[in-house]
């Protein structure tokens, strides 16, 4: 196995590593927000298995639009709805779900049609603009430029909210302390970043290498990000109610913590 082949069989297990842990937090909780950042890493996963697929067998028709399709048109979008659910509540979620759901139904379909207007280098991943006509390359430039707008958004709103000593008034970010929501906004959108910079590199054989680079540590961070939102599934997600007297706080205490193992007997 070469070093690319290596470099995206990484990626693969560790974005889905990651998803299969960020799906646990979302059945314990069911935010709708884990749940969109659950999908954007299998779709992640998918695209990396994809490029995994291609560095180590040679490029085909097949792999490169599967790659295209979930690494280039729709990760950065279902990461942002993730956002949009964290910052602007279920109402505004929710609409933008379905929105990006039939809009992501139909790029599939465009991008499996599409005919290729030349052939796909064995041993080299090509740009869009090498293979595809206008329609795919253009669901590229919206679904990562608006995504990443969004992501890059909300980690700018948050950090403000943090700095001004606001509190957020509505959706998930509500339930999240300012300084945590601002860390994981920022994650994800230095992820994000680090995904897109990467996805400049991959034009010839050596690039590739660089760009499986970036794949590890671009979906690293943006895990890094999801896990800052909130804490492991079992635990309490805050400490008790303000106001309450130190006797109620103790009771509060005793009812959450952790239950303790059975003394073992002497005999």
């Amino acid at each position: 196995m070469n070093a690319t082949a290596a470099l995206a069989a990484t990626a693969f297990l560790v974005s889905l590593a990651f998803a299969l842990t960020t799906l646990e937090r979302w059945l314990a909780r069911r935010r709708r927000h884990e749940a969109a950042w659950t999908v954007s890493l299998f779709m992640f996963s998918t695209a990396s298995l994809a490029y995994w697929a291609g560095a180590a067998t040679g490029w085909g028709s097949l792999s490169f639009r599967v790659f295209y399709l979930f690494g280039a048109i729709l990760n950065v979008p279902f990461l942002a709805l993730g956002t949009v659910y964290l910052l602007g509540g279920r109402r505004v979620g929710d609409k933008t779900a379905v929105v990006l759901a039939l809009s992501a139904a139909f790029a599939a379909g465009v991008v499996m049609a599409a005919p290729l207007v030349d052939a796909i280098p064995v041993d080299q991943l090509p740009q869009g603009r090498e293979v595809f006509g206008p329609a795919p390359r253009m669901m590229a430039a919206v679904g990562s430029g608006v995504g990443a707008v969004v992501v890059f958004a909300g980690a700018a709103w948050s950090a403000f909210e943090l700095v001004t000593g606001r509190r957020p008034g509505h959706g998930a970010a509500s339930a999240i302390t300012p300084r945590r929501l601002a860390s994981t906004n920022v994650l994800i959108a230095l992820g994000t970043a680090l995904l897109a910079a990467g996805g400049t590199l991959y034009s010839a054989e050596d690039e590739m290498t660089t760009f499986g680079i970036w794949l590890v540590l671009g979906v690293t961070i943006l895990f890094a990000g999801f896990l800052v939102s909130s804490p492991a599934p079992g635990g309490p997600a805050h400490g008790p109610p303000a106001g309450l007297a130190p006797f109620y706080v103790e009771l509060w205490e005793i009812a959450t913590a952790p239950p303790q193992p059975p003394a073992r007997s002497q005999n």
